[in-house]
Parts: structure tokens; sequence; C-alpha cells
């Protein structure tokens, strides 16, 4: 065994160019395979938690500008959801409807807790906007329906926004009071993010927001939850429907689509889910022939290095080897190559799958009426990389074997001959 593997390395050292072309060669297929396998898992995986930390069957509605004139009213107006819209949702379509709520925010409030402060946004939200929207308590509770109701004046604290104002005191901001813009709010809860990297919000019952900040009866937005709607059809019916009942209220064209838009999660979901079966299926014939260009190449290098040693079995031959000695050198160093470029591509490739999780990992696209993850856990199953390098390494050596064949039963004194 150690005659062997000294042999293997003396022909390794005698043809360096033709030993690094085709170890390239399997270390690239591998290198990509893993690398497009990874990118596209990264999307994948991001898309599925992204679904997973909001309820599925939510619908968002937000007002937009009018882009038709209607019922004598002119184009281009700014549409306002009202008080009365929510009641709408919840009475005209509760037969689909489970839980409604609204919302509405105010930029660019110091809340203060002594001499620390922090500057964010105060969104009001319902009861509801936990589930639908993936909010996670760390600490106390969310807004209820009794804070709604009375318009209390309550607030949930993004975690680091808690700990920049409570943390050098060490004090448990549960039941403390703050101070935002002039106005006393007892803290109720504390909640932790799907992942952003700056606390931005706090959140204080929406009907306490219209109160304290002069807004009437506007909403910035109503968000509710569906049941019985279990297919594309459905939803799309649904959505025609409530928005004539929103065009009414608000006088402009239920066909104007710029006037109320409307995200349901759903039909995202399904319509993603087809992009995402389409891109797995895509990145593996992709995947399947970058690593075909890698076995081609391991294949014609191989089959050159036996055009090249034909002399070489000639003279083992001549000295008593046996055609089955010279197979098993050839599979030998195929496998040799193979599985230590084979190695180098997989290690690689999994560096630049980590790689892109440690930069592009964290990044998230805001719309404005959400936030989702861009790339997550760009992970490959280890047995995929194995078994890519398996092939690669069958391959290689079927290239060699069958040609190995044909030149170790050519007579030994036509071998010498070969050039």
């Amino acid at each position: 065994m150690i005659d062997l593997w000294q042999e293997i390395y003396g022909t390794i050292r005698r043809n360096k160019m033709r030993t690094l072309l085709t170890g390239f060669a399997v270390a690239w297929g591998i290198f990509m395979l893993i690398v497009l396998l990874g990118a596209g898992n990264g999307l994948i995986h991001a898309f599925e938690q992204n679904a997973g930390e909001r309820a599925l069957n939510s619908i968002r509605v937000s007002p937009g500008w009018t882009s038709r004139s209607y019922g004598g009213l002119q184009e281009w107006r700014r549409v306002r959801l009202q008080n009365r819209d929510l009641q709408i949702t919840r009475q005209q379509f509760a037969d689909h409807v489970d839980e409604a709520g609204a919302t509405l925010r105010q930029s660019d409030v110091n809340i203060s807790y002594g001499a620390e402060y922090v500057n964010l946004g105060l969104t009001g939200v319902a009861p509801n906007y936990r589930q639908t929207e993936g909010v996670k308590t760390a600490s106390g509770r969310f807004i209820n329906e009794t804070d709604l109701r009375e318009r209390r004046k309550v607030i949930v604290l993004h975690s680091k926004s808690a700990d920049v104002l409570f943390g050098k005191t060490h004090t448990d901001p549960i039941g403390r009071y703050v101070n935002a813009g002039g106005v006393a709010y007892q803290v109720v809860g504390t909640y932790r993010d799907r992942g952003d990297t700056e606390p931005s919000e706090a959140y204080i019952p929406f009907t306490t927001l219209q109160l304290i900040y002069n807004k009437g009866s506007e909403l910035g937005g109503i968000v509710f939850t569906t049941r019985d709607l279990t297919t594309e059809e459905a939803n799309e019916a649904f959505e025609q429907r409530y928005r004539r009942a929103i065009g009414t209220s608000q006088s402009f064209d239920p066909e104007d689509e710029s006037a109320l838009w409307i995200w349901n999660r759903f039909t995202d979901y399904l319509s993603t889910l087809k992009a995402t079966n389409v891109l797995r299926t895509a990145i593996w014939v992709i995947g399947i022939f970058t690593l075909l260009s890698g076995i081609v190449g391991v294949s014609n290098i191989m089959l050159i290095t036996v055009k090249e040693r034909t002399r070489e079995f000639g003279i083992r031959k001549a000295l008593g080897a046996k055609p089955r000695s010279i197979l098993g050198l050839i599979i030998a160093e195929s496998v040799a190559i193979t599985t230590f470029f084979g190695y180098i591509g997989m290690v690689a490739g999994i560096g630049a799958t980590e790689w892109m999780n440690a930069v592009f990992g964290n990044e998230t696209v805001d719309t404005g009426m959400f936030q989702a993850k861009m790339f997550a856990n760009p992970t490959v199953d280890i047995g995929i990389a194995l078994q890519a390098t398996l092939t690669l390494v069958v391959a290689g050596t079927l290239a060699g074997v069958f040609p190995a064949r044909k030149a170790t039963k050519i007579k030994p004194i036509e071998a010498l001959r070969a050039e």
C-alpha cells in the first residue's frame, strides 16, 4: 500500500500541471454547486422564516391615492381610512373576518425616563397586531382590548429601547412611567423583534394615539385575519368584495387599485411558494450542469492522461505487470486526485456560504408596510456535497478505466512504439 501511494505521489509530481487542471475541474464543480444551492437555500429559508413569523391568513389594508375620477370627485385624491371602515370590516365581512384591528403612526417622538431618552415612532395598534405581525413579547404583556376601549396611556417598548432607558439604573421597566412628548405612558410590556438591527417602534393603543395627537377617527391602516379562504380564487373574490365596500365608504372607484392597497399574505404565500419551487428547480438544473462541466473536464483530462501513459503501460507489461495492477493504479490515482480536490471545493463552497450568511444574513427590506428578511441560513446538506464529490470521483474513475483497459490489452511491443 505504501508503494502504491509513493507511486501515485511520484506520478503527480511529474505531471503537476495536468494534476492541477484535473483538480481545478473537480474543485470548481463542487464549489459552484454548493454556492448555488446555498444561495438558493438562503433565499428560501428567509422566505420560510418571514412566512412563519406572521399569520399567513392575515390581510393588511392601507390607503392610497385615487387615479380615477369618481362620483363627480377628481382623481389623485388622498384616501383616508376612518373608524367606520374598521366597523365595515368587522360587520359586513363577519363571515370571513376573525379579528380586525387598526394601525396609526406618529413619528419622531422623544421618549424619556430620568436623564435617558430615545427617539422612536409611536405605532397605534390593536391586540390582534401581535399575532398578524409576529411581535414577540419579551416581558409583561401586549396591548389589550381594555386599553383600546378606555384609551389608556400604556406603552410597549422594544427591549433595546427599555435597556437604554432603564439599564443604567437596573430598573424593571414594567409598571414604570415614561415621558413621550409631554405625555406620561405606563410601560406594560417589552417586545423583541424578528432580527431588525435597531428598535424603531413603540406600541400604544391606536385609540389613544387618535385622541392625544388629534387624529380624530383617521386610521393609518386596517389589519385583520381571515377564515375559510383556502384558495387563491376565494381570496381574490373576497378582495374584490372588500374593495367595493370600502370604495363605497370612501367614494372611489372599486376598480381603482391605487386607491386602496391590499396585502394578502396568503395569496402572496402561494405565489412565492410557486416561485420558490421554480427557483429550487432552476438552481438544481444549473448546479447539475455545472457538475457535468466538472465531470467533462475530469473525463477529458483522464483520457489524455491514459493516452500519454500508453508507453509506460507497455514498459510495465514488459516487466511483468498484470493488466489488473495497471487498472488499479489508474483508479487509485483518479480517486486520490478527485477526492482531495473535491474536498477542497467542498470546504471552499461551505466557506463561501458562511461568508454570504455573515454579509447578507441580516439584510432586510422595508416596503413601508412590513420588513422582511432577505437571506437566512444558506446551508447545504452535507450529504448532497458528499454525493456530488462521489459523482465526480466515479466519473473520473470511469473516464480513466475504459481507455486504460484498452491500453492494457495492447501488446507490449506495440505500446512501446506509441508516441
